[in-house]
């Protein structure tokens, strides 16, 4: 047994010592008494859940094994009737929207038009720092309706702008560096939580809602909520960035790189492009033709792997694609629906609502409550998914016991959620860019901070009477 972890790289030692908090959690709270208002069905659930969340936030196990874990022990300890209501996520569209555009993504980036827009963009800034740096700004967000993972536009910005860097002859510990990468690891993502297809999060977060309402979000529907915050935290926090490195646009300003042309377009790219357009064009369209986002997504990866037609083919497609995401996403919403339907979700609202009753008459302030407590859970559990799968179906449940409206409570921990960044390992696409830029972890979590108070602050000052006037009001 030792014999064959250690081939896996985990000594016994490690692997008990990271499971043993997990473990002792999910005992914890499945031998403990069942509290008054809540089914044995729900705690099962809830423990489930805390070992899950605990699990993907030590990552003990690999993240894919946990969700799959998770939904054994649903079965085996009886928290759910049957396999067929564990596996629900599994008959859910979104997972296989999300492999469709992963697919979408992987040849965009095979293809080269990737890397292509990327040293298009930085040619335009001359040898201006902050012009380059308004400018990556607005790469996050053009990028992300051709290459909607964050993770994916990192792996092919990072070396972009280290070459610039070297080129301009900047030290990698040098202010200048330091804002780039850090708005790279902490304000690139936002980009892709604006759009549905942008990957993990708008996936996971539009299914949960639409689990909890019994409603679809469309592309369009999705783009006009969510856009506006994202954006505007995008700019704010791209700004705070600028602020605190400011030093380092002053002393690189006045040098020139040359960044070298990437040759004529290829045919690939021009496949890619045509793909990438129509697909968003279906997006984009679907008040018009009804089909839900993951037909287009799917019908791109149809079109991708279609030998003599495609980009890819079917052995790139099956080692190259994150299929752990796929199982995460799949679990979590199996997790979901196991609180909601045991109603742990609605008995541990209906416990949060004790402590907030007293602000029953001001709805501002039990949002206010809401997002600060989400930010703390935030804090506490670095993985998005397990984020997303236990904190948007209680604020939901807590806001409409409170009498608010629980899409914008559901929004509104999406985006506090969702804004920053705490740790250099806090996502996936934010890893290896603070691996490789000279930032330390105290300088990560202060921005994080920031980000924070950013989110809330727009969500209040900005997002709430937007999504009034569009006719989701904070009150029912």
């Amino acid at each position: 047994m030792n014999q064959a972890l250690s081939t896996i790289g985990v000594s016994p030692r490690v692997l008990a010592i990271k499971a043993g908090p997990p473990v002792v959690v999910f005992l914890a709270i499945l031998l403990a008494p069942t509290p008054e208002g809540l089914t044995e069905e729900g705690k099962r659930s809830l423990a489930v859940m805390a070992l899950a969340v605990v699990l993907w936030a030590t990552e003990a196990l690999p993240i894919g094994v946990t969700g799959m874990l998770s939904l054994v022990l649903l079965v085996l300890i009886k928290a759910v009737a049957d396999i067929e209501v564990a596996l629900y996520g599994f008959s859910q569209p979104v997972p296989y929207f999300l492999i469709g555009i992963l697919t979408l993504g992987l040849a965009v980036h095979k293809s080269g038009l990737a890397e292509r827009s990327a040293l298009y963009l930085v040619r335009l800034a001359g040898g201006n720092p902050t012009r380059l740096y308004v400018q990556m700004l607005i790469s996050f967000a053009v990028l992300t309706f051709a290459l909607p993972s964050a993770t994916t536009r990192s792996a092919i910005l990072v070396h972009v702008y280290e070459q610039v860097m070297e080129k301009w002859r900047i030290p990698r510990e040098s202010p200048l560096n330091r804002a780039v990468m850090m708005a790279m690891g902490s304000l690139n993502r936002l980009a892709s939580t604006a759009l549905l297809a942008g990957g993990i999060t708008p996936v996971v977060a539009s299914s949960l809602l639409s689990q909890s309402l019994d409603v679809d979000f469309s592309w369009t529907r999705w783009f006009a909520l969510m856009a506006l915050p994202f954006y505007t935290i995008l700019v704010v926090g791209g700004a705070g960035v600028y602020l605190l490195y400011r030093s380092g646009f002053r002393s690189g300003s006045g040098v020139i790189a040359r960044v070298e042309a990437a040759g004529p377009v290829a045919l690939a790219e021009k496949k890619a492009a045509l793909i990438a357009a129509g697909t968003a064009l279906l997006w984009f369209t679907d008040f018009a033709h009804g089909l839900p986002p993951a037909v287009p997504a799917l019908i791109a990866l149809v079109v991708i792997l279609t030998p003599g037609l495609g980009l890819l083919s079917w052995r790139e497609f099956e080692r190259d694609i994150g299929w752990s995401s796929f199982f995460v996403i799949a679990t979590s919403l199996s997790l979901a629906h196991a609180l909601i339907g045991s109603g742990a979700a609605a008995w541990f609202a209906d416990t949060l609502v004790g402590g907030v009753e007293g602000l029953r008459g001001s709805p501002i302030l039990l949002l206010l409550a809401l997002s600060g407590a989400a930010a703390v859970v935030r804090i506490l559990m670095p993985s998005i998914v397990g984020y997303l799968a236990f904190v948007i179906p209680v604020a939901m449940a807590t806001g409409a016991s409170l009498g608010l409206n629980p899409l914008v409570c559901g929004l509104a921990v999406v985006i506090v959620g969702d804004s920053a960044v705490y740790y250099p390992a806090g996502s996936a696409s934010s890893i290896f860019v603070f691996q490789r830029s000279g930032i330390r972890a105290p300088e990560v979590f202060r921005f994080g901070l920031i980000m924070t108070g950013v989110s809330i602050a727009v969500l209040f000052a900005i997002v709430l009477p937007y999504w009034s006037l569009i006719g989701e009001g904070l009150t029912r």
